[in-house]
């Protein structure tokens, strides 16, 4: 362990170990399979980027999403860290040489989406590679349909362990209710994997819930009020929503930047960089935006509107405070919400069973805002944590 602490001061610039990061890095290192759960600010990249450093060969690593890889390798590469990414984004020239890169031990991480990583070249330029250092799936809630980003590749990837039974294989995810971890073990093949649960709790986070009178208006009062020049994200159910209220805030004197699918790519890249890079921005975005966002200092994260599951609640306002400063969760939700929900969970193209699990969620994330009672300890017994009223909500 101490050339493992000397990457983490020398290569990520912290002091320190936080809770179970330590015997993580470690189990991996010694070829060991791990189950991670751990809230978002954590620092679950770590637990899997220090051992690949410390292991010989290419780490793999499998992500779900463009902007969450090219995040990541863009601070690994600031950190002089060799990584790489491999998405329907990358250009074939670029792409052979990142192969070459691999093959020769250039390269320490490369990201994958799981559709590249399950297809039989993708499989076979693996096997081509002189050495593995893991396979870290990160996001790994993303294999249980009963969760909140249900990815049906992710449930394949039980080949990696079928293929390559030596190489450890490390899961990681911010949010799983008993069901999701189920699954998680199942599909993974990680039945025989150490598991790493650490506390939910986020406690320099306040949580307050607002009934919605007038969304807009209070989420300015809200933000004028408690965080003037703040950083923030606010969600927004649709994009309408987003292009809206981002404009309502520009007209009010906060620099908002709106954040959606109907924009081009290159009009989301250009506001998620200036968001991560500069003060004082507020982003106003549907839940697109922000898994594995890394920017330590937002302030608050607003929901206009309520979210879908307590699962979708708990990941987008942990990206609130990830640096341990005092922070706060601010959801301002009415009925009309709860119906509107509802009719798009019943009109899906969902099976009957899996709409009746999200109903469910709904439910649960009605009652986080409809309770009389410490609302930190309403979200954690939805994760199975006991906890005391922690004083620190608006109830």
């Amino acid at each position: 362990m101490p050339h493992a602490l000397s990457i983490l001061q020398n290569t990520f610039g912290y002091p320190a170990f936080r809770g179970m990061q330590a015997d993580i890095i470690d189990h991996v290192t010694q070829d060991g399979h791990a189950l991670v759960l751990m809230p978002t600010g954590g620092g679950k990249s770590l637990c899997f980027q220090i051992p690949a450093l410390l292991r010989p060969g290419v780490a793999l690593v499998v992500s779900p999403l463009i902007a969450l890889m090219q995040d990541q390798v863009a601070a690994l590469r600031e950190a002089g860290v060799a990584a790489a990414c491999l998405n329907s984004a990358t250009l074939p020239d670029d792409a052979r040489e990142i192969a070459r890169a691999a093959r020769s031990g250039e390269l320490d991480l490369l990201y994958v989406a799981p559709e590249r990583l399950l297809s039989p070249r993708f499989l076979e330029f693996l096997a081509s590679l002189p050495q593995i250092a893991l396979f870290a799936i990160d996001e790994a809630h993303c294999v249980s349909q009963w969760g909140h980003d249900f990815r049906p590749e992710y449930q394949q990837l039980g080949v990696l362990f079928q293929r390559w039974p030596q190489v450890p294989r490390i899961a990681l995810t911010a949010t799983a209710d008993a069901e999701t971890r189920a699954d998680m073990l199942h599909y993974l093949q990680l039945q025989d994997a150490r598991q790493f649960v650490t506390s939910f709790d986020r406690p320099n986070l306040f949580y307050q819930v607002v009934e919605k009178d007038s969304a807009k208006k209070q989420l300015l009062a809200f933000i004028e009020h408690d965080y003037p020049g703040a950083s923030g994200i606010v969600y927004c159910l649709s994009r309408k929503r987003v292009d809206d209220t981002a404009q309502w805030l520009c007209d009010n004197g906060i620099r908002a930047l709106p954040y959606h699918a109907g924009m081009s790519h290159v009009a989301r890249e250009a506001n998620q960089r200036a968001f991560l890079r500069e003060d004082g921005i507020v982003m106003v975005a549907t839940i697109a935006f922000g898994m594995g966002i890394d920017k330590p200092d937002v302030r608050f994260v607003a929901h206009i509107d309520l979210p879908k599951s307590p699962e979708n609640f708990y990941q987008e306002s942990g990206r609130a405070g990830r640096d341990g400063l005092p922070a706060t969760s601010w959801l301002c939700y009415g009925l009309n919400d709860m119906v509107q929900l509802t009719q798009m969970i019943e009109s899906g193209d969902s099976p009957d069973q899996q709409k009746q699990v999200e109903l469910t969620k709904l439910d649960a994330m009605l009652g986080y805002c409809e309770t009389a009672s410490c609302r930190r300890q309403q979200i954690l017994a939805y994760f199975g944590e006991a906890s005391a009223p922690c004083g620190q909500c608006d109830n």
